[in-house]
Formats: structure tokens, sequence, C-alpha cells
């Protein structure tokens, strides 16, 4: 999984504007809302002139009817900027929640289509974060900073305007700290990006964690490992909170200044106004217009430091999500096989059925220059035979059996199915003609009919379900509290070991696959209940091709041939009687499962 990056180089603008296409379809509300925000912001700053007007008019007139007048005028402004800044909050609120599903529900789909490698080497809980806490930052970014970086910005020159427009001389002390100001944001932009995405990384870290802890909670309990998986949070979370105080402190410094040096400038423009007022060369009204300008922009001056905040938390949270949408897909919608690759005619008989060619793999994280997993691996299952897959522990067997459904790629060679090299195929085409168990059995959240109907196409029911169900001797779900409707929870772990791999020998079989990979189906199995599996699955074979990856030798019995993996290749090919006669190493291992299964 990715580090922490460098961010020193990386604009938060540039950035930033990588969610201009998610942006485009609601531009117009959004534009209108900057507008409306704009125009809210702006009548504010008519009220100080209404005041100038009201002390060197109707007060200095003591002209009761004009104050009331003034009051009205004040009241009446007050109103209009509440209900354009109202307007401005509705007009963005729906526009923006549809910006995030967009944007969560692209990310959703990315991740289904990215390869099991990059799964491999990710933390789900990394993955989880960018989905959720990053989404969310880059909303509230979208809906509050984009707009008041622009507004704030826009209010600040009108008010400057303003204020030299009544004295150039008080005007020019307001601007004394500009400079000072500028210099410390573009100091804490760049430090503050950092500190962000470290926190945004720790806080993937710590989701990981949870998610693990929980998924874990049987071996956690187990093992009495409570106190450590306790300390292993804190820990982590005591990193979290390190780098959350860094950005308070960091805000903290920001915000002083920005508040302490526009204060020092209103304190001493305050003075000199009122030493002016007493000499006669400034009016009492225009003082007050320019103190309460000056005091007006205090809220846009203050923002700049939690907006310049928020605005480089939603560049890094836009950064991380699109670390994940960078990553390459699969394949295009249409096969992809190498070009010049060679594709047998369906019907040639000397291709047909599962084949694989001087296939090597390696895989993609693995240190340059290593031996390959699988190097010269030549196997030929012929149409309707179920093909047992024997070796040692580590010697890539569901690694070759990964490659059947392109779970990953082969570095070199080929495979093919009734002689089409696979790579010919869209990966939708060829996962409606190979069906997978695996030895791990992974059920979701669902009903058990829903997690079962996964292996088979659209429209598939409650025939096609029983029968599968009766194939792998999985009867147990119609006994379930509400039958085959009964959630299974996460993981499947309200069932057994052996009903959850049961289940998922019947998804495997539900569809009537041309081609059937099996992982170990039946590791998980009692004897009696192995048997009755067994019994049933030499009938699903007997009418499709198989690669079954066998440890035990009644498995190994369900095939009608064996071979034998070993050093990355296909050290021998025969049947199990044959190979255990002329064959030591598989005698070996045969001996072996069988002391196992004692």
């Amino acid at each position: 999984m990715p580090t922490t990056r460098a961010t020193a180089d990386r604009s938060a603008a540039r950035t930033l504007l990588r969610l201009w296409p998610y942006v485009r379809p609601v531009r117009a509300r959004l534009l209108t809302a900057a507008s409306v925000a704009v125009v809210a912001s702006c009548t504010g700053l008519v009220i100080p002139l209404v005041l100038k007007w009201l002390v060197d008019g109707p007060v200095a007139d003591r002209d009761p009817a004009g104050v009331w007048l003034g009051a009205l005028y004040l009241l009446l402004l007050g109103i209009v900027e509440a209900v354009l800044f109202g307007i401005r909050r509705w007009l963005v609120a729906r526009p923006l929640s549809h910006v995030e599903a967009e944007m969560r529900a692209g990310l959703y789909r990315h991740l289904q289509r990215l390869p099991v490698a990059f799964h491999d080497r990710w933390a789900s809980g990394q993955l989880l974060s960018r989905g959720t806490t990053d989404l969310m930052l880059v909303r509230m970014f979208l809906a509050f900073p984009l707009t008041f970086l622009l507004v704030n910005g826009v209010t600040i020159l009108v008010g400057l305007v303003i204020m030299l427009m009544q004295d150039w001389a008080l005007g020019l002390v307001i601007l004394g700290p500009a400079l000072p100001v500028m210099w410390t944001c573009v100091v804490f932009e760049r430090r503050y990006a950092e500190v962000a995405r470290r926190a945004q990384d720790q806080v993937g870290d710590l989701t990981t964690l949870v998610e693990e802890s929980v998924l874990g909670i049987r071996i956690v309990k187990g093992f009495g490992r409570h106190r450590s998986q306790a300390r292993a949070f804190r820990a982590l979370a005591g990193r979290l909170r390190g780098t959350e105080l860094r950005k308070a402190r960091l805000l903290a410094v920001i915000w002083g200044v920005i508040v302490t040096l526009p204060e020092v400038a209103i304190g001493a423009a305050l003075v000199l106004g009122t030493v002016r007022v007493a000499d006669g060369d400034l009016s009492a009204g225009t003082l007050v217009a320019f103190l309460s300008t000056a005091l007006a922009l205090r809220w846009p001056v203050d923002s700049i430091g939690f907006l310049l905040a928020m605005s480089q938390e939603a560049a890094t949270a836009t950064e991380r999500y699109f670390e994940v949408m960078d990553e390459a897909p699969e394949e295009p919608r249409t096969g992809d096989a190498p070009a010049g690759t060679a594709t047998a005619p369906a019907d040639a008989p000397a291709a047909a059925g599962l084949r694989f060619e001087n296939v090597r793999f390696r895989y993609p994280d693995a240190p340059p220059g290593s031996a390959p997993l699988l190097a010269r691996v030549d196997l030929h299952v012929r149409p309707g035979e179920s093909m047992a897959l024997v070796g040692a522990t580590g010697s890539g067997k569901t690694t070759l059996t990964a490659l059947v459904p392109r779970l990953h790629e082969v570095t070199s060679g080929r495979i093919t199915l009734d002689g089409v090299d696979i790579r010919a195929m869209s990966r939708e085409e060829l996962r409606t003609r190979v069906a997978v168990a695996f030895e791990e059995p992974t059920l979701f959240s669902a009903s058990v009919g829903e997690n079962v109907l996964m292996g088979a196409p659209d429209g598939a029911g409650k025939p096609e379900l029983d029968r599968a169900l009766g194939i792998a001797q999985a009867d147990f779900a119609h006994a379930l509290p509400q039958g085959t409707d009964t959630r299974v929870g996460e993981q499947g772990l309200s069932l057994s070991g052996g009903q959850r791999q049961r289940l998922a020998l019947a998804r495997a079989v539900v569809g009537r696959p041309e081609f059937l990979v099996l992982d170990d189906p039946l590791s998980a199995l009692d004897v009696h209940t192995e048997a009755a599996v067994e019994a049933a699955l030499r009938r699903v074979l007997a009418d499709t091709t198989a690669l079954i990856v066998a440890h035990r030798p009644s498995t190994v019995l369900l095939a009608d041939r064996v071979a034998l993996l070993s050093g990355g290749r296909i050290a021998a090919v025969g049947t199990h009687q044959e190979l255990l006669r002329h064959n030591a190493e598989y005698a070996h291992l045969m001996s072996g499962a069988q002391e196992d299964s004692r």
C-alpha cells in the first residue's frame, strides 16, 4: 500500500481542478450560489455607508425621523443579506450531495474492475477511508471554502476600495499588514499540506486495524490478544492525535497572525482617525463608516486561515481519491489478447478443453530477478475431463487455478478454452464460462439464496438454487430460520466452516458452467458429508471440464487424471494409481495426506 507521499511539490489548485468533471454537471447552480453569496456579502458593506449618512445627517441634525429611516434601512439590509445567504445554502445542498454520491459510486465501480494484485497491495481500511472521510472533505470544500475563498476575496477588495475612497491615508494604514499576512499564508499552506496528508493516511491505517480486529474477533478472543490489539489501537490513535494537534498548532499560528495584525491596523486607524476628527480634517460619519467597513472585513480576513486549511485537506483527499482512480483497470470492455496471438478455431480437436501452453507467472511486486512462481507449465485438460492438481504447499496450485478466470494475468505463454486464448475474450464472457470455488469461501452479508445465485446468470431462480444446494449437500439452508432467505451475516461467520464451503460449492455449480475450477472444495467437510458431496460432484463433473486442486486422496479420486505440480512446472500426469506406482514425489505427498486425514 502506498505510504505518505511528499506534498511539497504538489499544487493544491492543480489537484482540486481534477474535480471539474464531477462538478461540471452542477456548475450552473454552484456559480449561481457563488454570485448570490458575493451579492450578500457586498450588501453587508453597504451598511457602513448608511451609518455614515446617518451620523453626518440625521444624528448631526438631530432629526428623529431620519434616524428611524436609517434604522429601517439597516434592518432591511440585514434581512436581505440573511435571505441571500439562505438561498446560497439551498442552492448548493442538493447538487453537492449528488457530486459526492457520483464520486463514491465511481470509486466503487472502479474498485470492482481493478485487478486482484491491486487489492493484494492495498489495505481495505485505506480504501474505506477514501470512500468515506476523504469524499466528505471534498464535499465540505465544494460547499464552503470553494465559494467563500471567492466571496471573501471579492469582499475584501470591494471593502478596501470603499475604505480608500473614504480616506486614503487610513486605507494605507489598514493595508499595512497585507504582505506579512500573505507570506504567512504561503508558508502555512506548504506545511499544512504535509501534515494533512499524514493525518488522512493515519485515519486509513486506524480504519484498517479496526476492520481487521472486528473481522478477526474470534482469533483475538481465542488467543486472548485483546490487550495487544488495544495497545496497537492506542498507538495508532496516539500518532493520529499527535498529527491532529500539529495541525491545530499550525492553524493557531496562522490564525494568530491573521487576527492580530489586522486588529493592530484597525487600532492604529482608530487613533489616527480620532485625532483627525478632533482637528476637523475628517467627519465623524466618515470615521464611523471607515471603521465599520474595517470591522465588516474582519470575518473575511480571519476566515482565510481555516479556509486554506480546509482547502488543503480537500486537496489531499482529492489526491488520495485519484491515487485509486488512476490505477489501471483489468481490461477494456473487449478482449485484449496481445497482437499476433493465434487463436485456434473452436472445433480444433487437439486444442479443445482447457490447455496451458508454456505458462510462466511472476507476481508483479516480486523482487527483480527472482525466479517465477510458475515456469513452463504445459497441461491439457480434455473436454469433459476432470483433472486433479496436486503439489506441495507453496508450489503454486492456487495461483495456477487463479490464472484461468484471469484473477491474475500470465507473465508469458497462454491459456486457451476450446482453442481460444482467454485474453481474446472479455472477462465478462470468460467468467460466464468458467466458475470457481475457492478453498477459503467468502460469503456476503446477504441471504443464502443471494449468495448462491451470484454464480448464476440473471434470471435464475428457486429451481436452480435448489438444484445447486442439493449437489453441494447444502440442504441445511432450508432448515435455517427464514430458509434460503436467511441472511448469513458478515463473511458468513454465523455458519460453520463446512456450511460456508458447501454454499461456495453450490455457487460454483449453480450456473452449469462449461469449465469448473475448484480449489480443495472439500477440505472443511466431515467424512460423511464429504462422501455425499463427492457422489453429487461426480454427476456434475461428468458434464463439465474441471481442474481441481486436491490435497487428499478422496478428492483426487474424483478426477479422471492427476497432474503433479513441482518446481514451477507439471512434473507428471497420469491416473492416481499410475502416479502412485511410478512417481516417488506423488506417492510421498499422498502418504502424508492419508496420514493427515486420519
